[in-house]
């Protein structure tokens, strides 16, 4: 039998509040599924299982404060090739359809008609297709056919977003206006975007309860008072265990700004990038360098990470920060990068994160260009060991082939962990980053 413990979602969590239970036992559960949403100090994070298996027990009830790491729930281990139409599988063959208060509104039958569920189909390689409950169960409500259904999980599983997008793509004809992403931390050098629309809805909202009244502004402030204590008591321990150094660099924009704007004219609106995609893509492809700087100092040796999951600083509007993981920035596209940002925003103002982004990052990447700051020097977010900050870009004077000229400056900053690396790697690892930057098309 399997234990499934409160996790860590942040060096900055001890504690969490289980506020809501997406299954029950009995119901059997794949690698990836969204089971519960846990409140901390920086909002509702969506808790995904990390292992197959059937539900047995839910040891913690909703509403419980549950410090990190005690057992919240027990599976009993399971078959991850199962199909679901086999009559060992929980949720059966017949399941009722409940209303649901967000996404595309179902084409068929009023929300009580019983809705079939079908046997997860094949993928175009003859492989079962990976896909939540949930996913399952939205995709029988909107009729949708999972196999032309693209997954966005790790290993190409479906979630709910996945299919909820499908459909909104099939049935929606209105255009979408652009505008600029809230919390990006970057200024935008071309028109802005608008975030794609639908939003992701992963797990179903926790509702509020009927007598529930709006948060006034002392509770809005005592919210922000405790993320800000939870933010400082991770820094503090931080600034104390971890051995920092502080390297700087001045990097030439002018290449990448012009790809950018030449670029951006090519593309709809609704598709073009603002120039922070590339400040992330040279960061993940400088740690193919300098590897030293991507992983965790755990257990007292540096655990060097394979892949490259970009921490990127997003505002909240409440205050605070957050910096979920863009998953193997490294190999995606920058249209790709550029999408994942709009999603991760959308939820970070929405309060639907997952706990694999909280809890994967193997690098931060902040950017304060916005508000007018020139250099930025991080603290490392334990048990990361490498954070880079980007300032804003500043029109400067500037030797060009022995000629002096004005070029746009943007300054770049390393905070490294001494038991990981050393000044010279750190050296190497901001020069690879403005030699990348150089190269815009290649990105």
């Amino acid at each position: 039998m399997a234990e499934f413990r409160m996790p860590s979602l942040g060096a900055d969590m001890e504690s969490g509040t289980l506020v809501q239970w997406l299954v029950k036992p009995g119901d059997s559960v794949d690698r990836g599924d969204i089971v519960a949403v846990i409140e901390t100090e920086k909002g509702a994070i969506d808790v995904e299982i990390f292992e197959d298996g059937v539900v047995s027990e839910l040891a913690v009830e909703e509403g419980t404060l549950v410090p990190v790491g005690t057992v919240i729930a027990r599976l009993n281990g399971g078959d991850s090739g199962r199909t679901a139409a086999t009559p060992t599988d929980a949720r059966a063959e017949v399941e009722t359809a409940e209303p649901s208060t967000n996404g595309p509104t179902p084409m068929s039958a009023s929300p009580a008609q019983p809705i079939v569920v079908p046997p997860v189909p094949a993928g175009p390689d003859g492989k079962r297709l990976h896909v939540s409950p949930l996913a399952r169960r939205r995709a029988a409500e909107l009729g949708m056919d999972l196999a032309t259904v693209h997954g966005t999980r790790p290993a190409g599983a479906i979630a709910v977003c996945d299919v909820e997008r499908a459909w909104h793509e099939s049935h929606s004809s209105e255009p979408i206006t652009p505008v600029a992403p809230e919390g990006i931390m970057t200024e935008p050098v071309v028109e802005p975007v608008r975030p794609i629309q639908p939003r992701d809805q992963s797990v179903p909202p926790v509702a509020a309860p009927a007598s529930a009244e709006p948060p006034t502004a002392a509770t809005l402030a005592d919210r922000q008072a405790a993320m800000r204590r939870a933010i400082a008591t991770a820094m503090a321990k931080a600034n104390r265990e971890i051995p920092h150094y502080f390297l700087g660099t001045d990097i030439d924009m002018k290449r990448t700004l012009d790809w950018l704007e030449a670029e951006n004219l090519k593309r709809p609106v609704a598709e073009r990038l603002l120039y922070a995609v590339p400040l992330i893509k040279a960061v993940a492809r400088a740690l193919q360098d300098v590897p030293e700087m991507n992983g965790f100092y755990e257990n007292d040796r540096f655990q060097p990470s394979d892949a490259v999951h970009a921490g990127w600083a997003i505002a909240l509007k409440q205050g605070g920060l957050v910096a979920p993981a863009i998953h193997d920035a490294d190999t995606l596209s920058v249209d790709e990068i550029m999408a994942r940002m709009r999603d991760l925003i959308m939820r970070a103002r929405g309060g639907k994160l997952k706990s694999s982004e909280m809890m994967d990052p193997t690098i931060t990447i902040t950017s304060l260009g916005e508000t007018g700051v020139p250099e930025v020097y991080g603290v490392i977010y334990p048990p990361q060991v490498a954070l880079v900050g980007f300032g804003k870009i500043v029109d400067r004077p500037w030797a060009v082939d022995g000629m002096l000229t004005v070029r746009p400056i943007m300054r770049a900053t390393l905070a490294a962990d001494h038991r990981a690396s050393d000044g010279h790697r750190g050296g190497l690892f901001l020069a690879a980053i403005g030699r990348l930057l150089q190269e815009p098309e290649k990105l």
